[in-house]
């Protein structure tokens, strides 16, 4: 039990400050606007506003066509969808694939954040994001299928996170172990991950669904960033 009698409130509240401050900012704030962005979308059911049934199907798909990437449309380079692939970052299809994509961003943003500094981190994210559905709706240009979710930005941070990080240990849950959470270096996950992002991509249409090409596309331009910028530099422990 806690004591609140000796607790000092005031300090404690100081401390979690402080230790924001001091921690991976931009990766917490990054995760902090998707979520918020999420929580005040149709998307997310809260708002009675949208209405019901087709109407709230209706107002989600106004939503996603207005902040998110349709290739035909970037390709077309109409003016006002030029900044669609950062838009569309910040704007999640679904709870899951918001917590999934918040999760990647927690576990391997701050160590990344950390090696790279605070701004360096987000103008990564952002480029990274930003080329990897650039390179999506370049791939699929007549697609008129809308496309959301920081996955591309967040496949760059992992993409990074390789080069740097490789023998770093994470936790990691397979289905063919039965989900049991085991630790394994960083670069047994992250090139498994990319494998299976590889073989996705090469049979994915640009249908409804996942967007893999656009995770292998991050993926790439963020190893191939961090073996740039931090060659000969890379975390070895």
């Amino acid at each position: 039990m806690i004591d609140q009698r000796q607790t000092d409130w005031r300090k404690a509240a100081l401390g979690v400050w402080r230790g924001a401050r001091s921690g991976p900012a931009v990766t917490y704030g990054l995760i902090a606007v998707c979520c918020f962005t999420f929580l005040i979308s149709p998307v997310s059911g809260l708002d009675p506003g949208n209405g019901t049934g087709d109407a709230a199907l209706a107002a989600q798909s106004a939503y996603f066509h207005r902040w998110g990437v349709v290739p035909a449309e970037l390709m077309s380079s109409e003016p006002g969808t030029l900044l669609t692939p950062l838009t569309a970052l910040f704007v999640h299809g679904s709870w899951l694939h918001l917590l999934g994509n918040m999760l990647f961003l927690y576990v391997f943003g701050a160590m990344a954040e950390e090696r790279m500094g605070a701004v360096p981190f987000l103008l990564f994210y952002l480029g990274c994001g930003y080329l990897a559905l650039l390179g999506y709706a370049a791939a699929y240009a007549s697609s008129e299928q809308t496309l959301v979710g920081a996955s591309g930005a967040i496949s760059g941070v992992l993409g990074a996170f390789l080069h740097l990080f490789p023998r770093s240990r994470v936790t990691s849950l397979f289905p063919f172990l039965f989900f049991l959470p085991l630790r394994f270096p960083a670069w047994i996950v992250l090139v498994f991950w990319f494998v299976l992002q590889w073989l996705a991509a090469r049979t994915a249409g640009s249908g409804p669904g996942v967007a893999y090409l656009a995770h292998v596309l991050g993926f790439a331009f963020g190893f191939l960033y961090a073996w740039g910028r931090y060659r000969g530099r890379v975390q070895r422990a």
